[in-house]
C-alpha cells in the first residue's frame, strides 16, 4: 500500500459492519494490554454502531485501500469541542502512517467554530500517547474509569491549523 492508494472519507450506515469489524481487530491488542476483553469497541453491537454513525454530532471517518477498509476514526461535536475515538488501524497495517493520515484528514470536516480537539487512551498506550504528542496534542489529566485509566489530552486550534488541512 502506498500513501497515493489511500482514500478517506466518511463511512456510510451500510459500511457499519466493515467499520466493526476493522475497530474488533484493531482493539484486540488494547484489550489484551489492559487484560480486559470487555473495554467498548468490543462490546459495541452493530445495531449501536450504526445508531452512532446516525447520531447528531458524530463524524465518523474511514481509511480505504481499494475496498478495503484499514482505519476508522471518530468524532463527536459538543460546542467548540471535538473529541476523537475509536480511533483504530487494522493490525498489518500499523507503523505506516494510515493513522496520522486520519488524524490529519479530521479537520476539514470539523465544523467553523471548533476550538480544541480533544483525544483519550490508555494511560500506558505509550504509542498513541507519542502519536498525539507529535501532533500537537498536550496532556491534560488522567481519568480513572473502573480498573483502567485513561490519559487526556487537548489541541487547541489556530488559523495554521485549518490552513494545514
Amino acid at each position: 500500500m502506498t500513501q497515493d492508494d489511500l482514500t478517506i472519507r466518511s463511512v456510510t450506515h451500510d459500511e457499519a459492519g466493515e467499520l466493526l469489524t476493522l475497530r474488533r481487530a484493531a482493539f484486540v491488542t488494547e484489550a489484551q494490554q489492559y487484560g480486559d476483553p470487555n473495554i467498548p469497541p468490543l462490546t459495541q453491537t452493530l445495531d449501536e454502531l450504526r445508531a452512532d454513525l446516525d447520531a447528531e454530532g458524530v463524524i465518523t471517518l474511514g481509511a480505504w485501500s481499494g475496498h478495503r477498509m484499514i482505519g476508522s476514526i471518530r468524532v463527536l461535536i459538543e460546542g467548540t469541542k471535538a473529541t476523537l475515538g475509536r480511533f483504530a488501524v487494522a493490525p498489518d497495517l500499523q507503523g505506516r502512517g494510515v493513522g496520522t493520515r486520519l488524524l490529519m484528514a479530521i479537520l476539514p470536516y470539523l465544523p467553523d467554530g471548533i476550538e480544541e480537539v480533544w483525544v483519550f487512551t490508555g494511560r500506558d498506550s505509550l504509542q498513541n500517547l507519542a502519536l498525539y504528542e507529535k501532533h500537537g496534542y498536550e496532556f491534560e489529566h488522567d481519568r480513572t474509569a473502573g480498573d483502567l485509566t485513561y490519559s487526556y489530552l487537548r489541541k487547541m486550534l489556530g488559523d495554521d491549523d485549518r490552513a494545514d488541512a
